[in-house]
């Protein structure tokens, strides 16, 4: 993993300057309700590199794709995920808060979201709950056919990157921060080599802050730790932080941002 940051940067920057790695940020997003079929089937068609979903184990021992804790923000209907059946939250209207077109549109499962991702393309996997998910998404993960290389899993959560890597070390997985609960960037440096360190994590994934710098990533990556950011709109700040040496860029509009930094 200690990899020169002479070297990465070149690759990095030969990569990013022919191919940006782009990331749909709940599929298609900008464009389709959040965390659904539609989303990820038409991130593909817009050209994404690879999809990005969030999922939560269900009462039932399913995994279900849906960012919150509960229901009410994408179907009306407030019911805690983690109480609920997949079958129950199948059941409710995922689309119709987005558009009245996409009324009738549920929340997928895990498989079914797997079951999208074409050969050659990749599917970043976010885990929104505990590490008591990661025996039953790596059994749906065998299950599916998808190849090591095509998986990344993510995580807010440290201890569920821990226990995969514990269990699958095999699987790429990256730690999730952001930045907004202090200043200046927190966690800094030092907590991030550490935990990264501690998890056994391959990467770092943040929030695109304006106030994160070259020499922040630098770190990273002389001590051989992937940086990738989200969640990027604009042409300007992708290549922003592809110039710093991120190695993806998650987006909710994959085909408009790719356009966009052609042009740029």
């Amino acid at each position: 993993m200690h990899t020169c940051f002479t070297m990465l940067t070149l690759a990095a920057g030969s990569l990013h300057a022919a191919e940006p790695f782009l990331v749909a940020h709940r599929g298609a997003s900008h464009d389709a309700p959040e965390n659904t079929l539609p989303a990820f089937e038409l991130a593909w068609k817009q050209g994404a590199d690879a999809i990005e979903g969030d999922f939560h184990l269900t009462a039932d021992g399913k995994i279900v794709c849906i960012h919150d804790y509960d229901t009410k923000r994408v179907s009306g209907l407030k019911k805690p995920v983690k109480d609920s059946t997949l079958a129950e939250l199948q059941a409710l209207d995922a689309g119709a808060w987005f558009k009245p077109e996409f009324k009738g549109t549920t929340m997928p499962s895990l498989r079914d979201v797997i079951a999208t991702v074409p050969a050659g393309k990749k599917f970043y996997l976010e885990v929104k709950c505990g590490p008591e998910i990661v025996p039953v998404m790596l059994e749906d993960l065998a299950a599916s056919g998808l190849k090591t290389e095509q998986l990344v899993v993510i995580s807010f959560n440290a201890p569920v990157i821990a226990e995969l890597k514990k269990r699958k070390p095999e699987y790429k997985a990256c730690w999730l921060s952001s930045f907004e609960k202090g200043s200046p960037l927190d966690p800094g440096t030092a907590e991030v080599l550490a935990t990264v360190g501690r998890i056994k994590a391959d990467g770092f994934s943040s929030k695109a802050d304006a106030r994160m710098d070259a020499a922040f990533v630098k770190t990273l990556l002389d001590a051989g730790i992937e940086y990738h950011c989200w969640t990027v709109d604009d042409a300007a700040t992708a290549r922003r932080f592809l110039g710093l040496g991120a190695l993806s860029i998650t987006t909710n509009r994959p085909g408009f941002l790719r356009k966009a930094l052609a042009e740029l």
